[in-house]
């Protein structure tokens, strides 16, 4: 993908910009057979690749004996002039054909050299016609430019353990935190290669790890891709999306008073909600399962032992199924499964019946669980609590959350990014409208989803998203890092959910869900975004052979939201690039003296990152520091003399340095473990090391030395992290156990010269301590005192250890710091802003994204460092004011700089 084309959102952090580019130029340049009688055919051409990404409006005729995927394979074998697919027996694995009367859609899967292409898959549509079949059109993504090697050189035990480090270390990356006791640990499960089309391809092994958050406690699920080379992670994402007897009928009452039939079945005495009707028996059911008191952890991506379906001694379900939410849930679910099967004859979500279970009554140590989700297997529905009912209480939330099993079924949109948002769009989509032509709710209240959910509110109060909105791609759209909401799938995803909406307004119900229905299963793929979104749509409707006018509705309801080729050129920022499009994943950026180091791939993201430094004036060309050795180069930092960073390599990590004005490059030290935060001051290198038994140790060395010296002091009891160092002293947070056998946090400083270390008395009951910095004068920290509470506050303390102050108490109403850095003339600050209402933090508004500030070294007169809207993060202070950031406004991810605060916004 061209830089300059600004296509794809959420390139950021993660080098993911190639993967989710769009395709921006939609002229033909390809003739093609027309469809006879009907329009010229239409050739969109790929992004990146020879094959087009749609080929639409056609009737070539196909095999008409065999399957529908060796009728297409045949096809497209017999034009690779068109489609520049040398072998599609080799390289196209058949992933499913979907039937509609007539109409045939096969869906493959490209393979390069036997691996698996992310995002590689190509679709091709036919119709049955007087005993034969045509072919009416194809789309997708095949990449023909791949050049990569199909053997790892990384081991796979290597694999796993790295992406469980690289997800242990992202988490506490920038906070040290005591971890409850009994939290499970994170697991990760390899699920073999796959190539991502970056460049010529990049070839990682593919891990799945699951467990629980070591700082927040919440489930986790992880996808990651490790580099099956170099070993170094280079795509994450969230993976989280959110005994027989004779069948019955029974009744129930749903949480809003209403009664309401239910498909139950009889047997061991009683009645269970397990529903054999919609299946026709053959085992495969719509069960709903009593998980009371299962922790969220627990419930997401396994199986929790020991729950069973929930049970009623008579046929009408009582108050306690009422209370739980489990009439709702198993009511909303056969409500789902007849809305698909009637309207789009698909039969359940994986269209081939497979049982639906849903888990009712979870919590989240033992509090109330006001969320909901879709693991990939079932769906899991909170307890409530907090004004909130059990979350399967509205139509529309469980038609969301099903959804989601339906889109991993089909296009299979991957859960980050614009093609996550797309997602969550559809999902927003169908779940409205089962919940519109279901309940019939009032017009001001129809575009609402999750509106019926709350207790003590209603309506638009209460409503998790309101599908009119109106939010625009140029107005709205805010570019945000990977870590934060998947790179914005809940927050961008209401610029396409409501083009769909106002679609349905405009075409009414029955044809508008036929015309996204067909986009999803026959048009879109993994790595989709907004733009195709739109193709695929439009495409769809003229397949569906609409009116002109209806047509012309069906545009107009893109435009309207700036869903428009070339739409990311039109957002602006007011600070100046030093590097822009790094597409890199968790490696910020370093300064000081003038000078900026940072890890950037290539502008596709495909090749292993590499250290680049420059003049934070922007004067004079970034330096390649690096070695082009195969290996990752992250984590960089500067004091305007020296850079020093880590080294990934397929059997070990490296700790390199190099001097700025030229020369060799030094490796400091070599191990096995994870390395993170590293940062350098004249003569010291310090970072910070992940032991074999998860705990973390700061390291250190000095010019001249060979064998590092650990903070921790070989204790096993203790934990040090998130090191800072200046020319004479360094400093860092420390856990520990009192000699009361009670978890302190606190922070150390240590005098370089002397040796001499003080120990900061632990101010309150710690939960945890974020990325503390030295000046010439002082040491600041971030403070998390208050358990479950998003604050942090800001502490300061002289270099002897005296003068402990709150410069920012945790208890002020707007303590919401996440890190900071200073000089001494300036603290930084990334400052967020949560909702205040909510099941769980999703930002709805720029103002809920990180932004940086500054204020005097007193945390007085604080203002806003760039007024760009999107994600600031990363910062990095230079000297006096300047600041460098990580700005994702534009749906990159771009290094930055101010020389001085924007002020107000």
């Amino acid at each position: 993908m061209s830089r300059r084309s600004r296509s794809g959102a959420g390139a950021r952090a993660s080098g993911v910009a190639a993967l989710l580019a769009v395709a921006s130029v939609l002229s033909a340049v390809t003739p093609a057979s027309a469809a006879p009688g009907g329009p010229a055919a239409e050739v969109v051409p790929g992004a990146g690749t020879a094959t087009p990404a749609l080929v639409d409006g056609i009737a070539e005729p196909a095999r008409a004996t065999g399957s529908a995927a060796d009728a297409a394979r045949e096809h497209l074998a017999a034009r690779e002039g068109r489609y520049a697919i040398a072998d599609p027996g080799r390289d196209l694995a058949p992933a499913g054909t979907v039937t509609e009367g007539a109409d045939e859609t096969v869906r493959f899967q490209q393979r390069y050299r036997g691996v698996p292409v992310l995002g590689g898959q190509y679709l091709v549509r036919m119709e049955r016609r007087g005993g034969g079949r045509v072919v009416t059109g194809t789309s997708g993504r095949y990449f023909t430019g791949l050049d990569a090697p199909a053997t790892a050189t990384v081991p796979t035990a290597t694999a796993v353990a790295r992406a469980v480090a690289a997800t242990r270390a992202e988490q506490s990356a920038r906070k040290l935190a005591r971890v409850p006791a009994g939290t499970a640990p994170l697991k990760g499960v390899p699920h073999g290669l796959v190539v991502l089309p970056r460049g010529s391809g990049v070839l990682t092994q593919h891990v799945t790890v699951t467990g629980t958050d070591p700082v927040t406690g919440a489930p986790l699920k992880e996808e990651v891709y490790v580099d099956a080379r170099a070993g170094f992670p280079v795509l994450r994402y969230s993976g989280i999306q959110t005994v027989d007897g004779a069948p019955a009928t029974g009744s129930g009452v749903k949480l809003d008073g209403t009664k309401v039939a239910l498909d139950v079945t009889r047997g061991g005495g009683g009645f269970a909600l397990r529903d054999q009707r919609h299946h026709g028996g053959g085992g495969r059911t719509i069960s709903t399962w009593d998980a009371t008191g299962v922790d969220v952890q627990d419930a997401s991506g396994k199986w929790p032992a020991g729950i069973s379906e929930v049970a009623s001694a008579a046929k009408a379900f009582g108050k306690d199924a009422t209370d739980k939410g489990a009439v709702d849930a198993h009511w909303a679910a056969g409500q789902v499964y007849d809305y698909y099967k009637k309207n789009h004859g698909r039969n359940s979500l994986d269209g081939r019946g497979g049982t639906l279970n849903s888990l009712v009554g979870v919590t989240e140590y033992g509090l109330p669980y006001a969320n909901a989700f879709w693991d990939g297997q079932k769906m899991v529905y909170g307890s409530g609590g907090d004004g909130y009912k059990p979350m399967s209480a509205d139509l529309d939330v469980v038609g969301h959350e099903m959804t989601h099993g339906v889109v991993e079924h089909t296009a299979g949109l991957v859960y980050t990014g614009q093609s996550g948002a797309l997602n969550e769009a559809i999902a927003d989509y169908f779940g409205n409208a089962i919940d519109v032509d279901v309940t019939r709710p009032p017009a001001a209240t129809a575009a609402l989803i999750g509106e019926d959910l709350c207790t003590d509110r209603t309506g638009a109060d209460c409503a998790l998203r309101d599908l009119n909105d109106g939010r625009t791609t140029a107005k709205d759209f805010l570019g945000v890092q990977y870590g934060t909401d998947n790179g914005g799938v809940h927050l961008n995803s209401t610029i396409v959910s409501g083009a769909l909406w106002d679609i349905r307004e405009d075409l009414g119900g029955r044809l508008a869900d036929r015309i996204v229905y067909r986009a999803l299963t026959s048009y879109l793929t993994p790595l989709d975004g907004f733009t195709q979104a739109r193709t695929a749509v439009v495409a769809a409707a003229r397949e569906l052979k609409v009116s002109a006018g209806q047509l012309r509705a069906v545009k107009r309801a893109f435009d309207a939201h700036g869903i428009v080729p070339g739409w990311e050129k039109a957002i602006g920022a007011d600070s100046d690039e030093l590097l822009g499009d790094v597409n890199t994943k968790g490696t910020p950026a370093g300064a000081g003296g003038g000078w900026w180091a940072a890890s950037r791939s290539d502008e596709e993201g495909g090749e292993p990152y590499s250290v680049y430094a420059g003049r934070t004036d922007g004067k004079g060309a970034p330096r390649l520091l690096s070695p082009n050795d195969g290996r990752f180069h992250v984590y960089p930092d500067t004091d305007g003399t020296t850079a020093a960073w880590a080294a990934y390599g397929p059997t070990g990590t490296a700790v390199l340095s190099r001097p700025l004005k030229g020369g060799p490059v030094r490796t400091l030290w070599s191990t096995t473990a994870q390395v993170g935060n590293v940062h350098v001051a004249g003569s010291t290198v310090t970072w910070q090391e992940s032991t074999p038994g998860g705990n973390l140790r700061v390291a250190w060395l000095r010019t001249g030395e060979r064998v590092p010296h650990y903070a921790d002091g070989g204790r096993t009891d203790v934990s040090t992290a998130l090191p800072t160092v200046s020319a004479t002293r360094l400093a860092y947070a420390k856990a520990y156990t009192d000699a009361d056998g009670i978890g302190q946090i606190t922070t150390e400083i240590r005098d370089l010269r002397s040796g001499k270390v003080t120990t900061l008395a632990p101010k309150g009951a710690r939960s945890g301590i974020a990325t503390p910095v030295l000046t010439s004068t002082y040491l600041y920290w971030l403070v998390d005192d208050i358990e479950d509470d998003w604050r942090m506050g800001v502490r300061r303390a002289k270099l002897d250890g005296t003068g402990l102050t709150d410069l920012v108490p945790e208890s002020t109403e707007d303590a919401h710091y996440q890190a900071l850095d200073a000089t001494d003339q300036a603290l930084t600050l990334t400052y967020w802003k949560p909702r205040s209402w909510g099941p769980v933090w999703v930002p709805l508004e720029n103002q809920h994204l990180t932004k940086v500030y500054q204020a005097d070294p007193d945390a007085r007169n604080l203002q806003r460092v760039s007024c760009t809207r999107g994600e600031q993060d990363g910062a990095a202070a230079d000297t006096g004011r300047r600041v460098v950031w990580l700005d994702g406004t534009t749906g990159h991810t771009d290094l930055v700089t101010r020389a001085r605060p924007a002020g107000r916004c």
